[in-house]
């Protein structure tokens, strides 16, 4: 089979045991605010965030933004892009009902995402490990949310595609790829940091990689598109609903249940969400143990088998995530676009390590599933 092929049908046998787990909690799914008692797969694939989508694609964004009663912003449409609805609309639009789209859209650009992953590893592994790494990517605990009506699935094709030219050099078709995913999900800011970083490393290489002034121009000047155009959303909103904030304001929304309204204080959220599930001194010990147990992970000969610029993105997203998000139950779903790591546990070849992998993710596919996408009664654990 040729390369292509084998993804396919890599991917193909990764969704089918997914669906069917999640069937088996739909199965069990009481009724609840979003679906009747016993869903359906397409009406069970399109809950929580997915009706945020769904009402994206029918009605917009609003000029005004919705205040609690207590004078604060309350959750709206401006958490969420316009690409994936934009895109969706386009198929409810010739009659295919919205939770249908949603999900054909979101397996198609999984599936598209499997093979661009593939190629990126080829860059640095070997057939067997490169494939390998695309198996963990397609069972991976979250996975199951390429068969859901979410963005996601979109994000990871936008960033496989956008690492894979840097990889290859290629900065000038960045452009349009960045412009794409910045209004898909979040991440482009992590991404103009690793360009950055990308720029400094060729800088300081340059007498053994030859870094020439147009590579320098042009590689500088993507990096500042990408952080003009990840602050983009920001401005439209603020632009939209006249409030500067309307962008942050609405995404703390999501933390008050938790900790209450409190200004974005960059660096701060993971030792607040510390403080709240785990009280001191453990809510601070265990966010510095995180940060220095990856950049140790960062170092290991596995994941320096992955070449610099994949590393570089690992680093930059994780700096991100810790600079601007608040732990809770989404946690895992927003560390998915940290996948490429998954090239670093494609390296051995022991039957017994890819075979326990793979048992592994699938039994924590079905923990996620539980935790976050089954609805127990009034459920504050969205995915």
């Amino acid at each position: 089979m040729p390369w292509w092929a084998r993804v396919i049908a890599v991917y193909l046998a990764a969704r089918v045991v997914s669906i069917a787990i999640v069937l088996q909690f739909a199965h069990e799914q009481a009724a609840n605010a979003w679906t009747g008692a016993r869903p359906g797969y397409f009406e069970y694939a399109n809950i929580w965030d997915g009706r945020w989508y769904a009402y994206i694609a029918a009605a917009g964004y609003p000029t005004e933004l919705p205040i609690t009663d207590d004078g604060h912003v309350a959750e709206n449409a401006w958490a969420f892009l316009p690409v994936f609805p934009g895109i969706v609309r386009i198929f409810t639009a010739v009659g295919v009902p919205w939770d249908v789209a949603s999900v054909v859209v979101s397996l198609g650009a999984g599936l598209a995402a499997a093979l661009v992953f593939h190629r990126l590893m080829s860059r640095f592994l070997d057939p067997d490990q490169a494939l390998f790494a695309v198996v963990l990517f397609c069972v991976a605990p979250v996975s199951p949310i390429m068969g859901f009506g979410y963005a996601e699935s979109l994000g990871f094709l936008w960033l496989a595609l956008a690492l894979l030219l840097l990889v290859d050099r290629r900065y000038g078709w960045l452009v349009p790829v960045i412009t794409v995913w910045a209004f898909t999900r979040p991440g482009a800011l992590a991404f103009a940091l690793a360009l950055g970083l990308h720029w400094i490393v060729r800088w300081y290489t340059r007498t053994r990689d030859p870094f020439p002034v147009r590579e320098r121009v042009l590689a500088a000047s993507v990096a500042l598109f990408a952080a003009l155009v990840g602050l983009a959303w920001p401005a439209i909103a603020w632009a939209f609903t006249g409030e500067p904030a309307a962008y942050t304001d609405t995404e703390l929304a999501w933390r008050a249940p938790y900790i209450g309204y409190v200004e974005l204080v960059p660096l701060t959220p993971w030792f607040q969400s510390g403080d709240w599930w785990l009280g001191q001194p453990m809510g601070t010990i265990l966010p510095i143990a995180l940060v220095v147990g990856f950049g140790a992970l960062l170092v290991t000969p596995w994941v320096r088998r992955l070449g610099v610029d994949i590393r570089l993105w690992l680093a930059s997203y994780a700096l991100y995530l810790l600079a601007v998000f608040f732990p809770q139950s989404s946690t895992f779903r927003l560390l998915a676009p940290l996948f490429p790591i998954a090239g670093a546990f494609a390296v051995p070849r022991s039957p017994w390590w890819r075979g326990s992998l793979v048992a592994v993710s699938i039994a924590l596919q079905v923990a996620w599933l539980r935790i976050g996408w089954f609805i127990d009664g009034y459920d504050w654990t969205p995915p």
